[in-house]
C-alpha cells in the first residue's frame, strides 16, 4: 500500500482475485481470465494492471487448492478473507482517476462482504472523496469562468456527472443498515 493506505495497481488485482475467490472456488485460468475480463472493461489493458501470478497467493497462504487433483479449484482460506477485508478498507486517492475508478468497482464488487459498519465507513470515504473532488472541480470552473474555449462547458459537464456520483454514493450510505 502506499504510505496513504491507498491500494497500488497490483494490491487492485489481489483484491479483486481474492474477492472473486469469495463467490465460488474457480480454477486458476478461469480467475486468470475473470481478473483479466474486469481490469480490461473497467479501465482498459495496462501495463500497471499486469496481474501478479496468482501463484504468489496460494505461496502466501491467501488461497489454496480445494483438492490435490490436477487444476483444482482454488479457494480464498481464513488468511485470505482477513487480507480481502484490509485491501476492502483501504483508502482511496484522489483525484479520481482510471485506477481509483478500478477500486471504487471493486469497493462496490464487493462490499457486500463487510459487516454493515465496515460497508458504512467505506460509503463514507467515498462520500468524502467525491466531496473533495466537487470542491476542486468547482474551483477550477471559477477560477476559469471568463476564460474562452470549452473548458467551462466541459467543467459543468464533469461537476454534473460528480455530483450525480456523489447523489449515489449517500443514497448508497442511507440504505445500509
Amino acid at each position: 500500500m502506499y504510505r496513504d493506505n491507498s491500494l497500488m495497481p497490483s494490491e487492485a488485482i489481489r483484491l479483486l482475485a481474492l474477492g472473486l475467490l469469495t463467490d465460488k472456488p474457480r480454477r486458476y485460468a478461469e480467475l486468470a481470465r475473470e481478473v483479466r475480463h474486469f481490469t480490461d472493461h473497467v479501465v482498459g489493458p495496462s501495463l500497471d494492471l499486469v496481474a501478479q501470478p496468482i501463484e504468489l497467493l496460494k505461496v502466501e497462504g491467501l488461497i489454496a487448492p480445494q483438492s490435490n487433483g490436477e487444476d483444482p479449484p482454488l479457494a480464498i482460506t481464513e488468511a485470505g478473507r482477513e487480507a480481502l477485508t484490509g485491501l476492502l478498507t483501504a483508502n482511496v486517492r484522489q483525484p479520481v482517476n482510471d485506477i481509483n475508478k478500478l477500486i471504487i468497482a471493486l469497493k462496490m464488487r464487493f462490499l457486500h462482504l463487510l459487516s454493515a459498519e465496515q460497508q458504512r465507513l467505506q460509503t463514507d470515504m467515498v462520500i468524502e472523496m467525491c466531496e473533495r473532488e466537487l470542491a476542486r472541480l468547482q474551483a477550477i470552473q471559477s477560477h476559469n469562468a471568463n476564460a474562452p474555449g470549452y473548458l467551462g462547458s466541459w467543467l459543468k459537464h464533469d461537476i454534473g456527472q460528480t455530483q450525480a456520483r456523489l447523489d449515489w454514493f449517500r443514497d448508497l450510505r442511507g440504505s445500509i443498515v
